[in-house]
């Protein structure tokens, strides 16, 4: 699958939710941004999906039949390099996500995440959070609870939050307390 928004009609980022649930508790395990592949793993391997998808606004998705991708794989070998290419960057991706959460505590987690919105927000000292805060705990490895007193600890690292708006008023200070590590936090790479 593939998830596609173009400039012209949603000039907002847009994201898509890779999210599972088991034993009446549910966790956000990604985010997928246009242009990307999900799912993929699963189309290869013919395997049934470990994850569940939602849009968190509205968004374009592109459905390719799994027998046709794995029919095209078998024959076109630039499409099978793409596809490689592809999953070993998810693969990455889970590295580096699974690195973060052992590796930080959550108050460090939240501050190279809004670190990373605020690159994506073009460096702006004031962005709005891409979702809702219960979201944006599940997929930080918390309790809304423990997002909000995640949030009132960065204060003092020159963080301010005002509903949905996040205010960077010190980036040295915030960034030499979050210890950004592009072997964690450069998820393009």
């Amino acid at each position: 699958m593939t998830l596609e928004t173009p400039e012209s009609e949603f000039p907002e980022i847009r994201q898509l939710d890779l999210f599972s649930k088991w034993n009446g508790r549910e966790t956000s395990l990604a985010r997928v941004r246009p242009v990307s592949t999900f799912i993929l793993a699963a189309t290869i391997k013919d395997a049934p999906y470990l994850m569940s998808a939602r849009t968190l606004e509205k968004s374009r998705i592109v459905l390719l039949p799994s027998k046709d991708v794995r029919s095209v794989f078998d024959v076109d070998t630039n499409f099978a390099r793409s596809i490689v290419t592809e999953l070993a960057q998810c693969y990455r991706s889970v590295i580096k996500n699974t690195k973060d959460l052992k590796l930080r505590t959550s108050l460090e987690r939240l501050a190279n995440y809004l670190l990373r919105q605020q690159k994506h927000a073009d460096g702006a000292a004031q962005f709005e959070l891409p979702t809702e805060k219960r979201r944006l705990a599940s997929f930080l490895g918390m309790t809304p609870e423990n997002l909000s007193r995640a949030f009132k600890g960065l204060q003092e690292h020159g963080v301010t939050v005002q509903g949905q708006r996040v205010i960077i008023t010190d980036p040295k200070r915030l960034t030499a307390f979050a210890k950004p590590n592009p072997l964690i936090d450069d998820f393009s790479a």
